[in-house]
């Protein structure tokens, strides 16, 4: 991976630990109400969540050197 390439990365994936975040924030004042209306949007921000989580996790290990090369 070149230098640009690692750096467009890194900036890609404190991107998306932002948006994690903000998603986070919503789950939970949403989560004080109880409207029935806010458990299906709960639903929709957790589901955003894992699929932000599962492209962290995979630009993460994008990002760790390959010890064996």
């Amino acid at each position: 991976m070149t230098i640009t390439r690692l750096e467009e990365a890194r900036e890609q994936l404190k991107d998306l630990r932002v948006q994690h975040h903000k998603l986070n924030q919503q789950v939970d004042a949403l989560a004080s109400s109880t409207s029935p209306i806010n458990g299906l949007e709960i639903r929709r921000l957790k589901k955003q969540k894992l699929l932000l989580k599962d492209r962290i996790v995979h630009l993460e290990s994008a990002l760790i050197p390959d010890l064996n090369a």
